[in-house]
């Protein structure tokens, strides 16, 4: 039998979230939560009473998310779906990053819920397709705005110079290297970060505040 603690802070979601659970013959539901502070009280007095927490991200007394942190501290073995009304791309990855084991939105149908208890209980995440896209857009993101760290020295001045507005010739005259030196770098780090010519090299240094319009490139870090 898979034992839930409910924590919201509107009594009919906690009531119709019972309603959904109390066919299934596998689910119960332990306890019940209207706010964050009430769930690690109710979770720390019975430490091994519980499964799955299914956490609504918006409690008047403390955030969801700041309540799944102190889980995550007490309790790490304990799963937790986060339950909220909020759209996947708003606080799904931070959720996940933040260690729940699921995201389920309140719109989502009785049959997505119960099936995200049942794999978060099974030591599985539950994400649905609309978080996993989202999840797959942020990690890409991440890992372009990370491109730049992976540049040499060289690579990186030539792309801040570049950037900001000079030609090959004054970025080789500002390094003390040979024009075609600079355009050996350039090419590799066009290469690197995936990108075609200097117009979308200036976009991203721009966009990854590296320089800024009027001003030359910023320090590295």
């Amino acid at each position: 039998m898979i034992r839930l603690l409910i924590a919201d802070d509107h009594a009919i979601v906690r009531q119709g979230l019972r309603r959904i659970v109390a066919d299934t013959g596998d689910i119960t539901v332990e306890g019940e939560a209207d706010g964050g502070l009430q769930v690690l009280r109710e979770l720390r007095a019975r430490p091994d009473g519980y499964d799955v927490v299914l956490l609504d991200i918006s409690m008047p007394d403390r955030n969801g998310l700041e309540v799944l942190k102190q889980i995550r501290r007490e309790f790490p073995r304990l799963q937790v779906i986060i339950l909220t009304m909020h759209a996947e791309d708003e606080v799904g990855v931070r959720a996940l990053k933040g260690g729940a084991a699921g995201f389920v939105s309140k719109q989502s149908a009785p049959t997505e819920l119960v099936s995200a208890v049942r794999q978060v209980a099974a030591g599985r995440k539950y994400i649905s397709p609309a978080l996993a896209e989202e999840l797959a857009n942020h990690v890409s993101s991440d890992e372009r705005a990370q491109d730049h760290r992976a540049l040499s020295t060289r690579e990186y001045q030539t792309l801040c110079l570049l950037a900001s507005g000079k030609t090959l010739s004054e970025v080789a005259a500002k390094m003390a290297l040979s024009p075609k030196t600079v355009s050996v770098y350039r090419s590799r780090l066009l290469e690197k970060l995936g990108l075609r010519n200097n117009a979308e090299l200036t976009h991203y240094a721009i966009r990854h505040r590296l320089v800024t319009w009027g001003e030359g490139p910023h320090p590295r870090g």
